[in-house]
């Protein structure tokens, strides 16, 4: 049987449930990258470092390396962020 994520499952469905307006026309050959995706989102959600990294329930030092590109985030963390750049209002009831 394959393993599935838990945590990935819900926030696959919770995106379906707020995005769902929104036609989803990604193809493989104009799909973002891991860093990208994070820069884009990041930026987006108009949240400091710290209140990102408490958002996100990581550190502040996690965000550093994503956006030295050290680091990778995972899909899950990556689901999370776009979640949290539609409504920032979840960021204060994630944390």
């Amino acid at each position: 049987m394959e393993y599935k994520d838990p945590e990935f499952e819900l926030l696959s469905s919770l995106e379906q449930i707020i995005f769902k307006d929104v036609p989803q026309t990604i193809t493989l050959q104009n799909k973002p990258n891991p860093f990208t995706e994070f820069e884009q989102l990041r930026k987006g959600s108009g949240l400091k470092n710290d209140e990102f990294a408490r958002a996100m329930g990581v550190s502040v030092a996690m965000v550093l390396e994503w956006e030295s590109k050290r680091e990778k985030p995972t899909p899950a963390e990556l689901k999370l962020m776009r979640l949290i750049q539609a409504n920032p209002v979840l960021s204060k009831h994630i944390a």
